[in-house]
């Protein structure tokens, strides 16, 4: 994987989506409620049974949204207005907060550099998210075993939002070429930290190859409820044979989440393969697969989504500052939020 990483639709549709973010799978149970006292919107609670994540209320959540991309270097889109925009421009119904944990190659800022911006931008668009009833990781967006450092930033993010249904936590984003028994380890002794102050949210755990390998995490999984296994995959360089293990795990039992992914070469760059994308989108609809597309910056990459010159607040961009593949997840986000 990277080391960091279409047209206008109908108003029916659009209005369609954002009446369903909440993703259920049944259209008399609603996942959100709007408190008439001061109209936030109270997610329902997720949870996950067997292979399968689930609502408080026992339907299929399939969630879908961008990821924002490394804090450290574009903490610009990290403010409200991208948040409400992805909800009601894109009908996303998650979205993701890749909060950089150290220093890698041209990304700087990061956490182990300055920990205050961090944690200002993570509460920032959670946040947001809150506010505007959807779903968001809290990504600790690692290729390094950082564990110490991890157990303080999620101490401090779960002190202060602990249960809150709207957060589901990401604790380590892509390990490199490590051993599943060391990011088991790392997992065993964080998840007890997060597990303190929010003890019920869904945790989700990182897999050996840059979140290749969930096949071998598959025969050895850790014990403890709530967990989420991560898949990433890039349509230009992952094909059938990708597929093929993703299956070989959730045949297994292992509870999948595609918590990044872009329509490109797992460089971030090169053209769209439009015909893999599609394939990955069917084969993640066939199994309830939850789906977050890298990202929202503006690097001059095929995966970076928005222009350079665009405005910081999402509200205020035009189809002029969304790139080829802006558009197209876009697209897969209303629609598959449509469906949903």
């Amino acid at each position: 994987m990277k080391n960091f990483k279409w047209h206008s639709v109908s108003v029916a549709l659009i209005l369609s989506v954002l009446a369903s973010c909440g993703g259920s799978s049944k259209s008399n149970n609603t996942a959100a409620e709007t408190t008439a006292a001061d109209s936030v919107i109270t997610l329902q609670p997720l949870k996950v049974s067997g292979k399968t994540l689930l609502y408080a209320n026992g339907d299929t959540a399939v969630l879908t949204g961008p990821s924002l991309g490394w804090h450290s270097n574009w903490a610009r889109f990290y403010n409200p207005g991208t948040i409400k925009a992805l909800k009601e421009k894109w009908g996303a119904n998650i979205t993701r907060a890749a909060i950089g944990a150290h220093l890698s190659g041209d990304i700087v800022n990061t956490y182990d550099t300055d920990s205050a911006l961090a944690v200002n931008l993570a509460t920032t668009v959670i946040d947001a998210a809150i506010d505007n009833g959807m779903y968001i990781i809290c990504d600790w967006h690692s290729h390094e075993n950082t564990l110490d450092n991890a157990k303080k930033f999620f101490t401090v993010i779960t002190e202060k939002y602990g249960d809150t249904p709207n957060i589901l936590y990401e604790i380590w984003n892509e390990p490199l070429d490590i051993p599943w028994q060391e990011i088991k380890d790392y997992a065993n002794e964080l998840i007890p930290v997060i597990r303190k102050n929010a003890p019920n949210s869904v945790i989700i755990v990182g897999t050996p190859k840059w979140d290749q390998d969930v096949d071998v995490a598959a025969e050895s999984p850790l014990e403890f409820p709530n967990l989420l296994y991560s898949l990433h995959y890039y349509a230009g360089t992952h094909k059938d044979w990708f597929r093929d293990k993703a299956v070989k795990a959730m045949d297994a039992g292992l509870p999948l989440i595609i918590s990044e992914c872009g329509s490109m070469d797992h460089t971030g760059d090169g053209p769209i393969d439009y015909e893999s994308w599609q394939e990955w989108i069917d084969f993640a609809d066939a199994n309830n697969l939850s789906v977050l597309m890298w990202d929202i910056a503006d690097k001059n990459e095929t995966c970076s989504m928005i222009s350079s010159t665009a405005p910081d607040n999402g509200m205020d961009w035009t189809e002029d500052d969304l790139k080829e593949w802006a558009k197209l997840a876009r697209k897969t986000t209303l629609a598959r939020n449509s469906r949903n």
